[in-house]
């Protein structure tokens, strides 16, 4: 096994809450600047700028799994996963067609940017990207499992478009076997009240919008390998 240290939740310049500098090539040089191994690019509703970070990521030694920060109907916000680019994009276009339809106000929300290597834009999404979907919480962990993809509830300790926040509780029947934190130590402050977290593993992540937020080297994991496919394996069966 051999330790990796990670950010599994990074929005682009795609997502309108994020800046606009967040591009694919600049996440990638800061990653690689601030000494991580693995990142994951998971902007709202979509994974449209993750084949070029993946490309980049590969020009400098950076792991870069295709991810997404789906929406919920319920407003959850759930991180999803995939070793494989095309197992994520036909995700992608799955979730395009649930997301409610809701034009997008640049002036109010923001750009929603595809860009290139060179940083140059070649699309504008029209549609809003932080609208919900009409997939709802429980459907998600069989539906990113069709897809070969990992399913982790996140920043389940705010208190607002988290599971436990939205929904009020960890649901008894689920089946993901991780989730995320904001800080590793509030998982201490909320296994009382939701029992199901004995039986999760757990990251932290920067939920970054912009470049300084990424986060530094400081979480790890353990994996049996540098590869999408030992990540996802090692996220779904690690410990704390």
């Amino acid at each position: 096994m051999i330790p990796l240290t990670y950010d599994f939740h990074i929005h682009t310049c795609l997502s309108p809450c994020a800046d606009d500098d967040m591009t694919p090539t600049n996440i990638v040089m800061m990653a690689a600047l601030k000494g991580l191994d693995v990142i994951a690019i998971t902007d709202h509703n979509t994974c449209r700028n993750c084949k070029i970070a993946i490309e980049i990521g590969k020009k400098n030694n950076i792991l870069v799994l295709p991810g997404m920060e789906l929406t919920t109907s319920e407003e959850v916000h759930v991180i999803c996963l995939f070793a494989e680019l095309e197992d994520a994009m036909l995700f992608d276009s799955y979730v395009y067609e649930h997301l409610i339809k809701v034009k997008n106000k640049e002036s109010i929300f923001g750009n929603q940017l595809v860009v290139d290597e060179d940083e140059k834009v070649v699309e504008r999404e029209e549609y809003l990207l932080i609208n919900a979907t009409t997939i709802g919480f429980s459907d998600v962990y069989e539906i990113v499992t069709a897809y070969r993809g990992v399913m982790i509830p996140a920043h389940i300790d705010k208190n607002s478009n988290s599971v436990i926040s939205n929904l009020g509780f960890l649901p008894p029947d689920s089946r993901f076997s991780c989730v995320e934190f904001t800080k590793l130590e509030n998982r201490e402050l909320f296994v009382p009240n939701n029992p199901y977290l004995h039986q999760c593993n757990v990251i932290s992540d920067s939920d970054a919008h912009n470049l300084g937020q990424i986060s530094e080297p400081i979480h790890l994991l353990s994996a049996s390998m540098k590869s999408a496919t030992a990540v996802l394996k090692a996220l779904e069966n690690m410990g704390y």
